[in-house]
């Protein structure tokens, strides 16, 4: 049976280990880490699964900003990454801990949800599109098809130019 439970319960180390067993060692280079850069993970937003006692997942959130050129700025809360143990990836994991942040998010984010993501997967079975990214702008390489962003308690993302970064 897997355990949903508060990110911050989990040793720091282990989840490192999971992220680097996920997405490589390399993963810090990824324009994701450049726009979270300098932020802790929001706790209310952040969880484990946890499957007879061993760490199989992680999901975590950030705060973020849309800044538009006129100095408006729109929070918003990152999505990801979410991580599943290569051993056990396909087998429900990484879904049931989107659909606990998303129920969690109804109540503790306070703009819309964005991140990197397949748009076939996070659209199909989370509700994310592209309808409002496409003239915004990240500090780093990205495919335009893949950034994505869903609303959230009525929070709906700016849909003009703008950059994202950390808040």
């Amino acid at each position: 049976m897997v355990e949903l439970l508060p990110l911050s319960n989990i040793e720091p180390a282990a989840v490192e280990a999971l992220l680097d067993a996920a997405f490589g060692t390399d993963r810090f280079g990824r324009t994701a880490y450049r726009i979270r850069e300098g932020r802790d993970a929001l706790p209310a937003l952040s969880f484990a699964a946890v499957e007879d006692g061993a760490l199989v997942g992680t999901i975590q959130c950030w705060p973020v900003a849309h800044r538009a050129a006129d100095g408006t700025e729109t929070p918003l809360v990152m999505v990801g990454p979410v991580a599943v143990r290569p051993d056990v990836q396909r087998g429900g994991h990484g879904r049931a801990l989107m659909a606990h942040m998303l129920a969690a998010a109804e109540s503790a984010a306070d703009g819309a949800l964005m991140m990197i993501g397949d748009p076939e997967y996070y659209g199909r079975f989370f509700g994310f599109t592209a309808d409002a990214t496409g003239a915004w702008d990240l500090p780093g390489p990205f495919e335009r098809r893949r950034l994505l962003a869903r609303a959230v308690r009525g929070l709906g993302p700016p849909t003009g130019a703008g950059m994202i970064g950390p808040r």
